[in-house]
This record gives C-alpha cells, sequence and structure tokens, in this order.
C-alpha cells in the first residue's frame, strides 16, 4: 500500500469513528414498528430504555468490530462481507438510537470506550487472516443472539416498540454469523469465547446504567 493509500484509508477510518460515535445514527431501512403503546408505567419505561442503551451500546461495539476487521482484511470479498454487515448494524444502531429518544433516555457514556476496544479486536483478529476474523464473527454474533434472546425475557411486555427491534435484530445477526461461517470461519480456541463472554457482561453492566 503506498502512502497516498495508506493516508486515505486511516483518513476513512477517523471518518467512519467520528460519524459513529458523534453524529445522529442514520438508517437505510425502517423496521415496521407497532404504534407507540403509551402504557408503561415510569419504572417499565426505565427499564427499557436501559436496556435498549445496553442494545445501542453493543451495535457501537459491532461498528467498532466490523470497521476493525475490515480495515485489514487480507481479501476484498471478505472486506465486502464485513462493510455489508457493518451497514446492516449501522442500521440497528439508528433504531436502538430512536428508541432511546422515544424513551426519553441517552446512549452510554461509555460508547467511545466500546468501539475503540472494538476495533482493536477486530484489527487484531483479520490480522490473524480471515478464517479467525470470520471465526470473530460467527462466535460474536452467537453470543448477540443470546444476549437479544435474554432481553426479549426482560423488556416490558407491553414495550411492544422495543421489542420488535430486538426482535428484528436477532435475526439479523444470527444471519451474519451464518454468513460467516459459510465463508470459511474457523472455530475460536477455547480461552477465546470465554474471554468476550466475561467482556460482554461488564460491557452490558455498565451500560445499563451509564
Amino acid at each position: 500500500m503506498v502512502a497516498s493509500e495508506l493516508f486515505e484509508s486511516v483518513l476513512n477510518v477517523a471518518d467512519q469513528t467520528l460519524r459513529t460515535l458523534f453524529a445522529p445514527a442514520r438508517s437505510a431501512r425502517q423496521p415496521d414498528l407497532p404504534a407507540d403503546e403509551g402504557a408503561l408505567s415510569l419504572s417499565e419505561k426505565r427499564h427499557a430504555a436501559a436496556l435498549m442503551r445496553v442494545n445501542h451500546a453493543g451495535e457501537i461495539a459491532a461498528q467498532g468490530l466490523y470497521r476493525g476487521q475490515a480495515a485489514l482484511s487480507r481479501s476484498p470479498e471478505t472486506r465486502a462481507f464485513l462493510e455489508r454487515a457493518a451497514a446492516e448494524e449501522a442500521d440497528h444502531l439508528a433504531w436502538c438510537e430512536s428508541r432511546l429518544r422515544e424513551l426519553g433516555s441517552r446512549p452510554s457514556w461509555l460508547n467511545p470506550l466500546w468501539y475503540l476496544s472494538s476495533f482493536g479486536l477486530g484489527a487484531a483478529a483479520a490480522v490473524l487472516g480471515d478464517a479467525v476474523s470470520l471465526g470473530l464473527v460467527t462466535e460474536t454474533e452467537t453470543q448477540v443472539e443470546g444476549h437479544l434472546g435474554s432481553h426479549l425475557d426482560r423488556l416490558p411486555a407491553a414495550d411492544l416498540r422495543s421489542r420488535k427491534i430486538v426482535e428484528i435484530m436477532k435475526s439479523e445477526e444470527a444471519g451474519h454469523g451464518q454468513a460467516a461461517r459459510a465463508r470459511g470461519a474457523t472455530e475460536l480456541p477455547a480461552p477465546i469465547p470465554s474471554l468476550m463472554r466475561m467482556a460482554a457482561r461488564v460491557m452490558t453492566g455498565s451500560s445499563y446504567w451509564l
């Protein structure tokens, strides 16, 4: 890579980072959501907002992960796949952000930390090769799918809008994992999924409150 291409790549990464963290999230698609029910108690509304803040933080992390992987991907085909997945995740991010506003809440103050740490993880995986990078996608999406399933159990039954958003996200996250597996993802060594689950617990626990 010549110096001009490297410089352009760095500028692109910086632009993506700043837009993700500080610009309003935009969606290319709009989910078909039920009407705002307006039947949530104050405590239910706060709880739903906290869970959607966790989901928003997870989508911030997903942007960092996919962008880090795409930046150092070894093949154009894998890079294109990661960028398509990142675009779908950007839709999820916008939906969560919009729902947070509807619930009168805010994103996590720790989002820059989640983005940058995930970008570093994604970049490190990409350096190890496409099979490892795709393996990280598969494991990440498997864990995220389980996490979103738990949120469907925890969200107030009357919060139909949040529940619909989470249901769509859960389905599409599973699709990302399946697509990565079909592209030749390798299984990650045993300690790594456990460490990922520990890191996810830290992120979800802190983002619920902060």
